[in-house]
């Protein structure tokens, strides 16, 4: 086996058997310089994420949140699999329609669009977007006359990762009535209600809750005329190691079958840490090392280790979406432990992993790994102070390639830089056996 790079970011492999992605790492981490961070992608755990959705909630269209994890081979893959997609700008956009992904299954699910990216979306028939105002509706009507409207209204979990009703969402009962009338009044196609708990959302009867409120507005928009068809139950589902969408599953099909027998409205969603925070390990390594002494005992009070990965890089997580890094340990270490804090490469103090933590003493070149760090990090790391941003090794099995390969060609020549002889035509030449 060999890989083949993509953008010298990301490595693809096919292998026999199922993907173990420990011994994966203790390959790549015998053969690859101590310098430098890297990931190990499981492509095979975004594929059985998505069985696993279909299978626990049939009726509800995924469309993967491009904005969680944008790399090119997890947006190929799940459009493969015949997932849609949740794009928030311009940018996005065209990033999924390179991969010949056709416009309808995007829902530019951005509430506030600059006029530029309305006119971009229109130019390239991305039609379903999303409203949470009136001056955004006036906005659509220049920039977008036949767009098909969702209002999205809030309706937000106590408990949430990252919560977004402060800034999206109109409230259901008082603001959403007028609105509608507004873009009746405009001549308007509106097709239907979205809402977001918030990401990361732990408090599941919220899903009820928000579907009852939407029954009740595509009762009310009905007396005006509308005949409502679109349904999106937003985001929020988890992702990590050790959670599943059992729970979420029966609540939001249970509040389907009472507020939505009937089949022909459109049900969709926008789950984005739920397919990729576990396909992605972290891979770091101990680059510096600082001991402190109690002044007063000479004992030692805290070991500081310096790692080469940090929150202006993917652990950015920590910052943005309120993550808790999950580190484990490869190698013998034992013995006393000690209080340590973790930091990043950078020279800023804020560049900090975890401020107290209990570990074994830790020597140079120790390798550190953290589990579920696939959402919201990659996307938003920077190379900041001059440290490089970690390659991505991606694994598929042969069996998960090969039903892959059954399905459709996943990528498009677009996604190629032509100049490089050996990058990616299409999803099966991203291996190489």
């Amino acid at each position: 086996m060999k890989f083949l790079t993509q953008n010298e970011t990301e490595l693809v492999q096919i292998v026999d058997g199922p993907i173990n992605v420990p011994a994966i790492i203790d390959q790549l981490t015998n053969e690859l310089p101590t310098e430098e961070p890297f990931y190990v992608m499981n492509i095979d755990d975004i594929v059985r994420k998505h069985q696993a959705w279909i299978e626990k909630m049939p009726r509800v269209v995924p469309h993967y949140a491009v904005k969680c994890n944008d790399t090119e081979v997890v947006c190929a893959t799940l459009a493969a699999l015949g997932a849609s997609f949740d794009c928030a700008s311009k940018g996005e956009i065209a990033k999924i329609l390179a991969l010949g992904v056709s416009p309808d299954r995007i829902i530019f699910a951005n509430p506030m669009k600059p006029s530029s990216h309305l006119r971009y979306a229109n130019a390239n028939n991305v039609k379903t977007m999303t409203f949470d105002s009136e001056i955004e509706l006036h906005k659509v009507r220049k920039f977008c006359p036949d767009a098909k409207l969702v209002l999205r209204i809030r309706c937000e979990a106590e408990k949430a990762q990252c919560p977004l009703g402060k800034k999206f969402g109109c409230d259901p009962v008082e603001e959403a009535p007028q609105l509608i009338k507004a873009a009746r009044s405009l001549n308007l196609d509106v097709i239907g209600i979205s809402f977001h708990v918030g990401s990361g959302c732990s408090d599941f009867p919220i899903y009820y809750k928000a579907i009852s409120f939407a029954r009740d507005l595509f009762d009310y928009a009905k007396q005006l005329g509308y005949e409502f068809n679109l349904l999106d139950i937003g985001g929020g589902f988890p992702g990590d190691h050790g959670t599943s969408i059992d729970e979420v599953s029966l609540i939001v099909n249970t509040a389907l079958d009472k507020f939505f027998p009937d089949k022909s409205v459109r049900v969709i969603s926008e789950p984005g840490r739920y397919y990729v925070a576990s396909a992605f390990t972290l891979i770091t390594n101990v680059q510096s090392k600082r001991t402190c002494l109690n002044p007063v005992t000479g004992t030692v009070d805290r070991m500081m280790y310096y790692l080469n990965d940090g929150v202006y890089a993917s652990f950015n997580c920590i910052l943005y979406d309120h993550q808790v890094p999950k580190l484990r340990l490869i190698g013998q270490q034992g013995g006393k432990t000690y209080k340590s804090t973790i930091w990043g490469p950078s020279c800023d103090a804020l560049d900090q992993i975890a401020e107290t933590i209990i570990l074994p003493e830790l020597q140079i070149d120790d390798w550190v790994v953290f589990d579920d760090m696939g959402a919201y990090t990659i996307p938003v790391a920077s190379p900041f102070n001059g440290f490089p941003l970690p390659k991505v090794f991606c694994y598929v099995s042969k069996d998960t390639w090969d039903m892959m390969d059954n399905l459709t060609t996943l990528a498009d020549e677009s996604l190629c830089n032509s100049s490089t002889a050996d990058l990616m035509i299409n999803y099966e030449n991203v291996v190489c056996a």
